[in-house]
């Protein structure tokens, strides 16, 4: 339960904030007005808008308010870092001058004009800044004299809790006192515990319930895998929560990424749990934005080449210009992948009669030296000028311009169960296979790459492999 005086130390913090907000502006329209007095609701009481001006003012402060406890982290919480407080006070004074520079064209406040709000950044920037080192620095005074300390019980005797129970201590300024361990290994022994003098074995994770019921602890941190641990984690928390502790959970890497895309909602009175990716939602939208951007313009300053390769495809074999194959793409959703016809047009009539000769392992069917390519088509592969047309499925929001290659569904029936997580994304032109060396990397290693593109995906990443994929192109690496 959280102590009176980290609750006033809080709302301290926000009233704190508020009143330099108010005295720094205060302040710059005296000077910059050559006011004598300095107040800055009184000096609109002589404006011409007097009334106007009031309630522009009463909304900048709401506004204000608003944004502060949305982007500051107004909490006690120890192990929020220096370097995150600093982050959250500059992202709010940025917010809080543009609103005021808003408010001033809005609400017509003459005074707030020149270097009003750059000077009210800075000032207000710099006091927030300095008031979070401030407080850190007395914490850190007061804890490593010993004072303001927390007991705190790790549960789990595995490498990282271990690992955690040392950070801890190599950090005094947290106020943290490691009691000792709870393990998760019924037949762990006091003598197989190779940090006994430094921490002790408190009981075993069966037995947590007594333990904590009969010693003193503040805090219970769990590191352990919520897969192999999910009943007992759940039932630690219940007990923390009746018994007033505070309780954090270290899940290991997979389990914070399923973690970090978990929200609870509420639907028709019941309590719905959803993972999904909507943090990203700003940097979705920018990679769709970027695709048709870049689609558009490519499609219309390649256009003469577009007709060029379509004339040669027409002259110099017979069939279609455009090869039409049925793809899988993201959620298993088929669509028509477009390419420019590079084989005989009774290519796939004749796929089984050259099947001995694939060359790839797993799934995929792909052969260097393909007696169905015509001559064009081989220049066209090598040159990756085949591909161009999916452009347009990247216009009609089939693929995008990065991402997984888009599969057949023959392929996709073989497909183990970690490979399918390269269905749920939109299919790309370009990925980090085709910049890796395309038909010169194994099935295994294909499939691995996809999944750490999913996985560590962002709008840098894109265009990292955009670049990548130019000299590949230019070179021909891995195109057959």
């Amino acid at each position: 339960m959280m102590r009176l005086r980290h609750k006033l130390l809080i709302h301290a913090f926000r009233v704190l904030d508020q009143v330099m907000l108010i005295v720094t502006l205060s302040l710059l329209v005296a000077m910059i007005s050559e006011h004598g007095d300095f107040g800055f609701l009184i000096l609109f009481l002589d404006g011409l808008h007097y009334a106007w001006e009031m309630i522009g003012a009463v909304v900048l402060l709401l506004t204000w308010i608003t944004i502060f406890n949305a982007l500051v982290p107004y909490n006690t919480n120890r192990f929020t870092t220096l370097r995150t407080n600093i982050i959250g006070v500059v992202k709010a004074t940025s917010v809080a001058s543009f609103v005021l520079y808003l408010g001033a064209m809005l609400f017509s406040f003459s005074r707030v004009e020149g270097p009003v709000v750059p000077l009210f950044w800075v000032i207000t920037t710099s006091l927030g800044v300095a008031s979070r080192v401030f407080l850190r620095l007395a914490l850190t005074v007061v804890r490593r004299s010993g004072l303001n300390q927390r007991h705190i019980v790790i549960v789990g005797t595995n490498p990282r809790a271990v690992q955690m129970a040392r950070r801890i201590e190599s950090r005094p300024e947290l106020g943290c006192e490691i009691v000792g361990f709870i393990t998760e290994q019924p037949s762990l022994e006091e003598a197989d515990w190779p940090h006994t003098d430094r921490w002790p074995i408190l009981d075993t994770l069966t037995n947590i319930r007594a333990y904590l019921e009969a010693r003193p602890a503040d805090e219970v941190i769990l590191c352990l895998s919520v897969k192999q641990h999910f009943p007992q984690i759940h039932e630690t928390f219940e007990l923390c929560k009746n018994l007033g502790l505070v309780v954090r959970l270290m899940p290991d890497a997979a389990d914070a990424r399923a973690l970090t895309r978990l929200q609870i909602e509420e639907f028709d009175g019941e309590y719905v749990v959803t993972f999904f990716r909507e943090k990203l939602l700003w940097q979705l939208f920018l990679k769709r934005a970027l695709d048709l951007a870049i689609a558009a313009t490519l499609l219309l300053v390649l256009s003469p080449v577009l007709l060029l390769i379509a004339l040669l495809i027409k002259v110099t074999s017979p069939g279609p210009v455009f090869f039409v194959q049925r793809r899988v793409g993201m959620n298993k959703r088929t669509f028509n992948l477009l390419k420019f016809r590079s084989m005989v047009a009774n290519a796939e009539e004749r796929k089984d009669e050259i099947a001995a000769l694939n060359e790839m392992d797993g799934p995929v069917f792909k052969i260097r030296k393909d007696p169905r390519v015509t001559p064009l088509g081989r220049f066209l592969r090598k040159t990756s000028l085949d591909e161009l047309p999916q452009l347009i499925n990247v216009l009609l929001g089939d693929m995008s311009l990065v991402g997984p290659r888009p599969p057949l569904t023959t392929e996709v029936e073989h497909y183990a169960l970690f490979d399918r997580k390269r269905l749920s994304i939109r299919p790309g032109i370009t990925c980090l296979w085709q910049v890796n060396g395309r038909n010169n990397v194994p099935f295994a290693r294909w499939m691995e790459l996809d999944r750490e593109y999913i996985d560590n995906w962002s709008i840098w990443l894109d265009l990292k492999i955009l670049l990548r994929t130019i000299p590949v192109v230019l070179l021909g690496k891995g195109a057959s």
